[in-house]
């Protein structure tokens, strides 16, 4: 689970051949116990992460647009709680999820305010640890600790745990079947639905590997990175490709039917190992 350090420098000076060859054949060794997110597709969704999820003005926006426009009328409604390089332990999952608190009422156009549903404010809690604490060798433990004690809480509150398996580095691809196994595991172990966009990530650069989903830093996402794991989010949650959805982001048509595809292709190998 360690990312050595020697993988990391050699990852760099990989040949493209053998780097598509890497992001081709990242999957999780793991077969996902879980492929739906139980009764409810995720009417409110809490998002709970980091900048992975905040990027691009924010992943959660891009999800309930696809929405929109996929499901005309659908009842949706997303927030997110961020902190900029955080692990799933710095949030306290049972404060967001009090009555009468994150999620209570939501402002509409025409600056009016909505009054949601009193008592339970979401149906899903989607969270995400940070870019490498899964693999890490001091922090790896304390994300399945984590995760076990978040969904217990998240089911206690009566909505449905969800994981968001992100993505690897530029440089450093060996991370995506690493964080795909252990994202897979923590999912079978609490009966989690786990959203596979690492994993679209991989298949998206095995495909295409001119596109761009990483910003300068090698980590955060381009808005094509957001869009492909909120098309993947999408398929995931609602059991329904993206594939022909209106929505786009702003991107070219041609590209976001690309990246549709791909998190569509992803999905569903994804869960029918």
């Amino acid at each position: 689970m360690t990312i050595s350090p020697l993988l990391r420098r050699a990852a760099g000076a990989l040949c493209v051949p053998l780097m598509l060859s890497l992001a081709g054949a990242a999957v999780a060794q793991t077969k996902p116990a879980r492929s739906d997110v139980g009764a409810d597709a995720g009417t409110a969704i809490l998002w709970v992460g980091n900048s992975f999820f905040y990027y691009n003005n924010s992943m959660h926006g891009h999800y309930s647009d696809l929405v929109r426009s996929g499901e005309p009328g659908a009842p949706n409604r997303g927030t997110s709680v961020t902190i900029s390089g955080s692990g799933l332990d710095w949030h306290d999952i049972a404060t967001y999820l009090q009555p009468d608190g994150i999620g209570k009422y939501s402002f509409v156009p025409g600056n009016k305010i909505v009054f949601n549903k009193p008592g339970r404010q979401f149906d899903t809690v989607i969270m995400m640890d940070c870019s490498q604490c899964p693999i890490h060798p001091q922090l790896d433990a304390a994300f399945h600790e984590t995760v076990k004690k978040d969904a217990a809480i998240v089911t206690k509150y009566g909505a449905r745990p969800v994981l968001f398996m992100s993505w690897a580095y530029k440089d450093a691809p060996e991370m995506t079947g690493q964080l795909a196994e252990q994202y897979t595991i923590a999912g079978n172990a609490n009966d989690a639905l786990v959203i596979p966009a690492g994993l679209a990530y991989a298949k998206a650069i095995a495909r295409r590997p001119e596109l761009e989903l990483y910003q300068p830093d090698k980590r955060h996402p381009t808005l094509a990175g957001t869009y492909l794991a909120a098309c993947t989010t999408y398929a995931t949650l609602r059991k329904k490709s993206p594939v022909g959805n209106k929505y786009t982001a702003g991107l070219d048509p041609e590209l976001a039917t690309f990246l549709q595809t791909v998190a569509a292709d992803t999905v569903k190998e994804y869960f029918s190992r």
